[in-house]
């Protein structure tokens, strides 16, 4: 299982094409509401998660996708549950994972990124306490997977597929939408 989080203000682009990209490769996916069960992206798309926060079992959960979006961002890293969530997966050495301002403001914020290589929205990477960042759209670094921001979510979408399905099938999913990394 796979859970997207969703708070109010989330990057629209950033949560979505994960789910789609992963749910493609044939993955259980479920979009998490945080902040109720219908999230208001940040640019007034309203989307209805499958469950809410409370409804997540974590136990049979391989990765949690963080999406950017500022605001969104904000709301998740207030949130004690989405903390709590994210040092369980790190603890089962499951993936973590984060795009634009999350790996910044949330990642960066628990202090998580220690040692890690890793990327963020252009201008946050101050908040990547002890990491090495890249400008890259997106890093993988062990069981942390983190993304630049909406230009680069198929690249990252593409990296959460392979990471649990392998390089063959992300790029069979990457050929299903004509994405073709690095072009």
């Amino acid at each position: 299982m796979v859970y997207v989080l969703l708070a109010e203000g989330f990057e629209e682009i950033e949560a979505i094409t994960p789910v789609d990209l992963l749910r493609r490769a044939g993955v259980e996916v479920q979009t998490v509401g945080v902040t109720g069960k219908t999230v208001g992206g940040s640019h007034g798309i309203p989307v209805v998660a499958d469950i809410e926060m409370d409804e997540a079992d974590w136990d049979g959960t391989e990765m949690v996708v963080l999406p950017g979006g500022l605001k969104g961002t904000n709301n998740l890293n207030e949130d004690a549950r989405v903390h709590r969530a994210i040092e369980g997966m790190l603890q089962k050495e499951k993936y973590v994972t984060a795009i634009c301002a999350a790996p910044s403001v949330i990642l960066g914020g628990m202090g998580v990124l220690q040692g890690k290589k890793a990327t963020c929205y252009p201008g946050m990477e101050d908040g990547m306490k002890g990491a090495t960042p890249l400008s890259r759209n997106c890093v993988v670094d062990g069981h942390i997977i983190t993304g630049r921001g909406v230009g680069g979510a198929l690249d990252f979408a593409c990296a959460l597929v392979s990471a649990l399905c392998g390089e063959e099938q992300a790029r069979r999913v990457a050929a299903a939408v004509v994405h073709h990394a690095g072009a």
